[in-house]
């Protein structure tokens, strides 16, 4: 991997949108959840990503209970025009109003209005679907996301948490009728949740939506910080739990897990770097990928995941990463990767891969 820096600026999918191959999270922003970073070090987090050259910030409408944008906004406010904002709607604000949450129009037209207040700014430049509700028409979605974009209210679209099938429909849909596409796909994607590489990376790459992992470090396990003691955890039952209880509810802290975790810390140390930066690395590795996103929660978590932009791995060091942490995919791809299902199809015929 060839070394980069946080101002090697990528394009975000099939769009001329640049961002940094390292996107700053701001879901730890505010301690409204129990387990995040007060107003000065998350200052502090800001100003040594954005003084590097950083220029992607993550963040979303419930985070830390509208806290995070709030100081989004107010980190942002005089770096406007340099700064890439992606901010996201469905998460329900206001329990027991029905059409607080959801994918719907209501939703969403509702849900940019609070953001863009928060925000202190006159658009956001990203703006994501943040999890499929299972219920709202496709077209209404899209349709609704074209007249943000017309209005000026929103540069560019994007999706997150959603089956491939139901992303594939939409983006085609919106390429049909002449509305503005999606140009990212957030999703779960690390050492320890590798099943997206099946559908959703391969379909972002074709369909021309930049993949943003979320968790590149799943939920912390990656950096060796848990051992095979904490397996005892009992499991998140909100976000407000401890980080440990919610790696635990979400699958991340595993005996597989920790296995994985313990070859990424044996790579770290003959890298002389550090687990962190190895597992972040790696997901860089992939050429869906236009920048994972960082959720430190101190200054210095954030300046040893971007030493990440340093390391550079042997053709060895993939292997066993991968070993380690290959997952079996569902049909039909085991099916069709089949040395006599291949036999069949080519009859001996030699190809260049594509």
């Amino acid at each position: 991997m060839n070394r980069t820096t946080l101002d090697t600026y990528r394009l975000l999918g099939r769009s001329g949108l640049r961002v940094s191959p390292l996107g700053l999270g701001a879901m730890t922003f505010g301690t409204d959840w129990g387990w995040g970073a007060d107003d000065g070090e998350t200052r502090r987090m800001f100003d040594m990503y954005v003084d590097r050259g950083g220029n992607f910030i993550d963040t979303a409408n419930a985070y830390t209970n509208g806290s995070s944008e709030r100081l989004v906004g107010e980190l942002t406010r005089d770096k406007r025009e340099r700064l890439v904002i992606a901010t996201k709607y469905s998460l329900s604000v206001e329990q027991g109003n029905p059409n607080a949450g959801g994918n719907h129009r209501k939703s969403m037209m509702r849900s940019v209005e609070q953001s863009l207040k928060r925000l202190q700014t006159d658009y956001i430049d990203l703006f994501y679907l943040h999890v499929w509700d299972g219920r709202t028409p496709a077209d209404e979605v899209m349709r609704a996301f074209d007249d943000l974009v017309r209005a000026g209210k929103v540069l560019h679209v994007g999706i997150s948490d959603t089956p491939a099938w139901r992303v594939a429909q939409m983006q085609t849909m919106a390429e049909l009728r002449g509305w503005a596409p999606l140009v990212a796909l957030q999703i779960e994607y690390s050492l320890i949740q590798r099943s997206v590489e099946a559908d959703l990376m391969p379909m972002a790459k074709e369909l021309g939506l930049g993949v943003i992992p979320w968790s590149p470090l799943a939920g912390g396990v990656l950096t060796g910080k848990y051992s095979r003691a904490d397996l005892q955890v009992k499991e998140a039952t909100a976000v407000s739990s401890g980080r440990k209880e919610i790696a635990a509810g979400l699958g991340m802290l595993s005996e597989r897990g920790l296995r994985i975790a313990d070859v990424v810390k044996s790579i770290a140390a003959e890298r002389k770097a550090t687990p962190a930066q190895v597992a972040l690395a790696w997901t860089l590795q992939h050429d869906a990928v236009a920048s994972p996103i960082i959720g430190a929660r101190t200054v210095k978590q954030l300046e040893d995941n971007l030493g990440a932009l340093d390391v550079e791995f042997s053709q060895q060091d993939l292997a066993r990463l991968d070993e380690v942490s290959r997952v079996q995919h569902a049909f039909p791809h085991e099916f069709l990767e089949n040395p006599m299902v291949r036999q069949q199809v080519l009859s001996g015929t030699k190809l260049l891969a594509s």
